[in-house]
């Protein structure tokens, strides 16, 4: 059953949160680590470790799969050259560690990087 299993809402509406988790996503396979607000970087974590378990098949249709999420060339070049490096571990390709409190708005700072 998928009772209970949405996404937060981070208030904002659909199209502006799944274009905001999308650059999220690119800039952390990009740099290997972003920090970012912990609800933000725990949402983005969903999709990275999914998006990472369909890679480390490394078919056409995998492929095809994160494509579909993130239609990005380069992208799709970079997350299956980091699911290699995971080939032998199951889960848990990614590490959120808190960074304290944003000075202006006082939300709570989480970096998330691959482990």
């Amino acid at each position: 059953m998928k009772h209970r299993n949405g996404n937060k809402k981070l208030n904002k509406p659909t199209d502006q949160r799944l274009a905001m988790l999308k650059s999220i996503v690119i800039s952390l396979v990009n740099f290997n680590q972003i920090t970012t607000t912990t609800l933000r970087a725990k949402e983005a974590k969903k999709i990275v470790e999914r998006l990472i378990t369909i890679a480390k098949t490394n078919t056409v249709h995998s492929k095809r799969q994160v494509f579909k999420v993130i239609n990005n060339k380069e992208f799709v070049k970079k997350i299956f050259a980091i699911a290699e490096k995971f080939k032998d571990k199951n889960g848990g390709y990614t590490r959120l560690i808190k960074k304290g409190i944003r000075r202006g708005d006082a939300a709570e700072l989480s970096m998330i990087e691959f482990v």
